[in-house]
């Protein structure tokens, strides 16, 4: 028995049967009978009830379709026929047309083909001749003529018979397809669209029925299923039928019948698109990238159907049978560059699914469960992450660690892939936890570089070699010294253990190669054969070989036992300084001062490959333990990953900021470590699967960014010759402009934004059409690269810097040259109108500013104060003070009217390239060779803050005329909106933020690293690269496990995120 729902306590007993709507639902128990208000005869027993159901239907003989199913065959048979008698017809008669025109063509053709200009008659054949005498004397083409008419007159009486007949047949047909129709009897509840649930395998065909519902019906219907905790969306949708829950979602613009139809829409395609592949299947995998792609070419632009996804994505917190399908919504949303920034994703759950390069700033994850989702390059600069559990998370970049003052020569990780090895030029040796990233010991005991580490196959010893000419032998337990080996008489680059860890190979800058004794601490042999210092060696898997690179450009291979040289392998035309065996010991890889890797075939001697990529010295590579990777790092700054069977780059992996030394692989094959000049060792996953669909960003050093006039569009110019057009909200690549042959060293919109101007190292300007794209003209005559380009404040002048040490004045609607100003006597670097068009200053590499009248087009001011080359100007919004920025490191404010210095700011430790004023005045911003943007009060001169994000040279800076954003651009190849708003407090997420530190009693200071963390964010970054960025982000308990054990909460607080129990804790 089923008890009953309005009081639980009683079961069902009856069932009502009176003619009226009945609030209990026809379904009673005692205490509903005696609240049933009805006369009793009107209940009946369920048992007799059920019977009389039984009775009344069999009565009937509704079982019995003997008649049904005859008539339905003899139907379908009919249907049959027809449609093949009618394909027989059509048929025939197409063919029958065909040839008839055919003939015609063909008889046609016979005429023409006896005779043309190029025919010699005397060759002729007498049939030939016969028939063009009768075509010339007699009725041959008038007869034929006249036949051709008769025949075209016959197929238009023919055409017209059809025309009329098919129309009528049409027209009848369509009377009979109605009559059968009005037979069909509609549901109350069947008015609303119910044709919509058809089973459609096509996702897009799907979702278009979707695209003209408002987003705020979505907004509505999520705030309802929230409330209500509903698990089952399609039930609840399906089965509600209350007026009250439609008029809550009417905005008063729709009637309640049109919001009935809208949500039986949404609920029919919520039905068909739970039973599609896009809810069971990872459409981030390679087996959808064809169906994927195809899904966001034609999705792109349509918001309706863009507005579901947002809804899916959410109802994921609350239906688990949407998780895959909102999991691969939210993928195709990023991969769409649709702008979710700001958006709250409170509790949603994700599951196999790839966010890559998503920009998810200030969003809201409170709550939020991951499950092997792929995180690499995401932003998640401001964002909220309370109580999260995600699990098996895939990020490219792991732990940094920080902890070595000089650059970091050599890692290795432990067998057990729990501790890491560092050796530096501080001369330290660190141990690190890999999955904490905490430093867990510190190893002293060289008086010089420690050039390399090697863990023992147990992992219980520790190998180190020195620039102090030394060997020394670490219990990792107790983190004591076993044993010192003095044997080389020069710096000792390479250590490596045998497999069976009772033998250590050492290489030396002495030339040479030692064996010793591990437990003896004795040595064993000494290997001699290469001319020049040794960098690595390396035991094959058996511990029959040994492997070698030196300064002498060769790889040898050595016997171990006879301590002789087997083989000398001959290719490099460089250093040879890292060599490694495959574990199958069949290969050999060797890295080099060639910039090239190469592969040997060890039992042959031969190269069995070249692998190119790297753009500088290569120091190191590494296999994977299964043999089908090698990783390599270089001068370059980079790590690639190869594939060892194909010789293919598989990936490259950015974030260090100087040479790559080493790099080692842990024995599970998902971790690859990395240690580099920039003094950090950096923890990869290498497991998880890479890009690779090529991002959008320049793949060069991008030397110029301008906003458009109204914010929208953002323009860059870069040494890869190119200017791009980018979305400024998406960062979506709007269009590319090519036309220059040499690097773009300044772009500038024109006042009103529809011309771009460009200035490039191939001595051109030119104009474009901003709208289409085209380039409007190109304009000559600087003689030498083109550094600056400026429009006047009315549009109509443009002004240009260049190497050839000149400021030229052009006309923007003729092309022409208007003026030549002279009188610099070295390059000029950057030019800039005053903002009432009067005045033009120029900085110089001659160290000087000069201010120009532009009507005159003579020079008004000289202003000296620079030590080195002037590289930026600009004026004030209010055109009183110019700024300037100086390879002397400085920013120095000039009072226009009287050329005098009123300030120098000094914050930047290297060459200043750009400064820009925000459009109120009030701050300025510079950028620097330091990679760093300092932004200063204009009033107080002080710095308000350093932005740190870019790792390489600042080259330009904009503000967006509301000056709420500010643009830059680096030779780290990339672009970056940051989030300033000067003058003014931060309002919905820096409020945000107050409110939640003021709830959790963290005090929040005024100038406090979590206060700018939370203002200051790159809110977009365009670049080819995956950076991840968690800047300012939030996080309060919560998991954030990578696929190997490793927490990532220390990645997060590298990245700037605020650890809040951290803070409670301090």
């Amino acid at each position: 028995m089923i008890n009953c729902t309005h009081h639980f306590q009683n079961q069902i007993t009856l069932i009502c049967k009176a003619p009226h709507k009945c609030q209990f639902y026809r379904k009673l128990c005692s205490q509903c009978q005696y609240e049933h208000g009805v006369d009793l005869k009107h209940t009946i027993p369920l048992k007799i009830f059920r019977e009389l159901a039984m009775k009344k239907l069999k009565d009937l003989n509704l079982n019995d379709t003997t008649e049904q199913t005859k008539q339905r065959l003899t139907f379908k048979s009919l249907l049959s026929q027809s449609e093949l008698m009618l394909n027989k017809i059509w048929k025939e008669l197409s063919q029958s047309i065909k040839q008839v025109y055919d003939q015609i063509e063909k008889e046609n053709q016979s005429y023409l083909n006896l005779i043309n200009e190029n025919t010699n008659l005397a060759e002729s054949s007498y049939i030939d001749l016969e028939n063009l005498v009768n075509i010339v004397e007699g009725s041959t083409l008038i007869d034929w003529n006249a036949q051709k008419n008769s025949q075209m007159i016959e197929l238009d009486k023919t055409m017209s018979w059809w025309d009329l007949h098919i129309k009528a047949f049409i027209q009848k047909s369509n009377q009979g397809i109605q009559q059968i129709q009005s037979l069909i009897k509609i549901q109350p509840n069947q008015e609303l669209s119910e044709e919509v649930y058809q089973r459609k395998e096509d996702l897009v065909e799907m979702l278009t029925y979707l695209q003209d519902i408002d987003e705020s019906l979505y907004k509505k219907l999520f705030e309802i299923l929230s409330k209500k905790k509903v698990l089952d969306v399609i039930e609840f949708l399906s089965k509600t039928n209350n007026h009250q829950f439609y008029e809550s979602l009417n905005n008063n613009q729709e009637n309640i019948k049109d919001v009935k139809k809208q949500v039986k829409i949404i609920t029919n395609v919520l039905k068909n698109i739970q039973d599609h592949k896009f809810s069971k299947d990872d459409y981030s995998s390679e087996t959808f990238e064809k169906a994927r792609q195809d899904l966001i070419k034609r999705l792109k632009d349509n918001k309706g159907v863009i507005d579901f996804i947002k809804f899916i994505v959410l109802l994921t917190s609350l239906d688990v049978k949407f998780i895959q399908c909102g999991s691969n919504g939210l993928s195709l949303l990023v991969a769409m560059k649709v702008d979710v920034r700001k958006q709250s994703f409170e509790n949603i759950r994700l599951t196999n699914t790839s966010l890559i390069c998503g920009n998810f700033v200030r969003c809201n994850f409170n709550g939020s469960e991951f499950e092997n989702v792929d995180i690499s390059g995401v932003n998640f600069n401001g964002a909220q992450m309370f109580n999260c559990k995600w699990k098996n998370i895939k990020v490219h970049e792991l732990n940094k660690l920080d902890g070595h003052s000089s650059c970091v020569n050599s890692v290795c990780i432990s067998a057990d892939g729990n501790t890491l090895a560092s050796g530096s030029d501080d001369k330290s040796i660190r141990l690190w936890d890999v999955k904490t990233g905490q430093q867990k010991a510190k190893l002293d005991g060289h008086s010089d570089y420690v050039r390399a580490v090697c863990f023992s196959p147990d992992g219980n010893t520790l190998a180190s070699g020195s620039y102090d000419n030394s060997i020394c032998l670490w219990d990792a337990k107790t983190k004591k010294t076993i044993v010192k080996l003095d044997g080389h008489s020069d710096y000792v680059r390479a250590v490596c253990f045998s497999p069976d860890g009772n033998t250590l190979a050492s290489g030396s800058g002495d030339n040479s190669i030692c064996l010793w004794d591990v437990k003896k601490g004795q040595q064993k042999a000494k290997l001699d054969g290469h001319c020049n210092g040794i960098w690595s060696v390396c035991f094959s898997p058996d511990g029959n070989k040994l492997a070698s690179g030196s300064s002498d450009n060769s790889i040898r291979l050595w016997d171990v036992k006879t301590a002789e040289q087997k083989a000398k392998l001959d290719g490099h035309s460089g250093y040879v300084m890292s060599v490694c065996f495959s574990p199958d010991g069949n290969t050999l890889s060797s890295g080099s001062f060639d910039k090239s890797i190469r592969l040997w075939d060890v039992k042959t001697g031969q190269q069995k490959a070249k692998l190119d990529g790297h753009t500088h010295y290569v120091y190191s590579t590494c296999f994977s333990p299964d043999g089908n990777t090698l990783a390599s790092g270089s001068v370059d700054q980079s790590i690639r990953l190869w594939d060892v069977k194909t010789g293919q780059q598989k990936a490259k992996l950015d974030g260090h900021t100087n040479t790559v030394y080493s790099v080692c692989f842990s024995s599970d094959g998902n971790t690859l470590a990395s240690g580099s000049v920039d003094n950090s060792i950096r923890l990869w996953d290498v497991k998880t699967r890479y890009q690779k669909t090529k991002l959008d960003g320049h793949s060069n050093t991008v030397y110029s960014v301008c906003f458009s006039p109204d914010g929208n569009k953002l323009a860059s110019g870069s040494s890869d010759k190119s200017i791009s057009l980018w979305d400024a909200k998406t960062g979506q690549q709007k269009v590319k402009l090519d036309g220059h042959s040499g690097t773009v060293h300044s772009v500038c919109f024109s006042p009103v934004g529809n011309t771009l101007a460009s200035g490039s190292e191939d001595k051109s300007l030119c104009l474009w059409d901003v709208k289409t794209g085209q380039q409007k003209a190109k304009l000559y005559g600087h003689t030498s690269t083109v550094c600056s380009v400026c429009f006047s404040p009315d549009g109509k002048t443009l002004a240009s810097g260049s190497d050839d040490k000149s400021i030229r004045l052009w006309d923007v609607k003729t092309g022409q040259q208007k003026d030549k100003l002279d009188g610099h006597q070295y390059q000029v670097i950057s030019v800039c109108f005053s903002p009432d068009g009067n005045t033009l200053a120029s900085g110089s590499v001659d160290q000087s500013i000069r201010l120009w009248d532009v009507k005159k087009g003579q020079q008004k001011a000289i202003l000296d104060g620079h030590q080195y080359q002037v590289i930026s100007v600009c004026f004030s919004p209010d055109g009183k003070t110019l700024a300037s920025g100086s390879y002397d490191y400085s920013v120095r404010l000039w009072d226009v009217k009287t050329g005098q210095q009123k300030a120098v700011l000094d914050g930047h430790t290297s060459y200043v390239y750009s400064v820009c004023f925000s459009p109120d005045g009030s701050t300025l911003a510079s950028g620097s060779d330091d990679n760093l943007i300092c932004l200063w009060d204009a009033k107080t001169k002080k710095t308000i803050v350093k932005l740190d994000g870019h790792s390489g040279t600042v080259h330009s800076v904009c503000f967006s005329p509301d000056g709420n954003k500010l643009a830059s651009c680096s030779n780290d190849q990339s672009i970056r909106l940051w989030d300033v708003q000067t003058g003014q407090e931060i309002k919905s997420s820096d409020k945000n933020h107050k409110d939640i530190l003021a709830q959790l009693k963290i005090p929040l200071l005024q100038n406090s690293p979590i206060s700018e963390a939370s203002n200051y964010i790159t809110t977009l970054l365009i670049s080819q690269k995956t950076i991840f960025q968690a800047k300012g982000a939030l996080i309060k308990k919560g998991e954030f496990i990578n696929q190997s054990g490793i927490d990532l909460k220390s990645l997060f607080k590298q990245k700037g995120s605020c650890i809040l129990e951290q803070l409670w804790q301090n």
